[in-house]
């Protein structure tokens, strides 16, 4: 691995790390607000979903590109799936964020749930534990699935990378509609 590639996984690596902090922490500021009714800065988080969701699709079609036409690794099938969920939300985050639009949210939980399940099943994969596991190799031209390019911190993959990024995405889409429905009873545009 080259010292540009081994830098720059490094830093995706802890800002994955970060992010699954932040995953935590928004988990539980839900919780909470389930309970204890609404805190303030939760209300921030629905301000800027929409912006936060799409830096977010946009550093991880960024790292994803990165990773295979400047550090040469070949993607494998799973890889492929999980592009085809997360490429089309930077165009509709980064439209929906240039019109505020805030529809846009079940669009955006509805990509990452699909694509969070391939990353999640992928990541088994690679840690051996999946409940099942068909090498990609078996359905057609492909890297292996279960190959580990990266591993940081002792469990941050790249699809444990993916899998970060889909999961903020929903929890900030998450935030962006239960926003949209508490200041309106039902989502609005705007």
């Amino acid at each position: 691995m080259s010292p540009l590639v081994a830098a720059v996984s490094h830093i995706l690596s802890f800002l994955t790390v970060a992010g699954d902090t932040l995953i935590i922490l928004l988990f539980v500021t839900f919780l909470v607000r389930k309970l204890n009714g609404d805190p303030g800065w939760l209300n921030f988080i629905g301000d800027k979903g929409i912006a936060a969701a799409f830096a977010i699709a946009f550093l991880a079609t960024g790292s994803s590109l990165f990773y295979s036409e400047i550090a040469g690794l070949v993607p494998c099938e799973l890889c492929w799936f999980q592009r085809i969920f997360m490429y089309p939300q930077v165009i509709m985050l980064g439209i929906a964020l240039w019109k505020k639009d805030r529809r846009i949210a079940d669009y955006s939980i509805a990509l990452s749930v699909i694509g969070a399940t391939i990353a999640a099943y992928h990541y088994l994969l690679q840690i051996g534990i999946a409940p099942f596991a068909l090498p990609c190799s078996a359905v057609g031209y492909s890297v292996s699935c279960s190959k580990v390019f990266v591993n940081d911190f002792g469990y941050v993959t790249i699809p444990m990378m993916a899998l970060t990024a889909f999961l903020l995405i929903i929890e900030f889409a998450a935030a962006v509609k239960s926003q949209n429905l508490g200041k309106s009873g039902e989502v609005s545009g705007r």
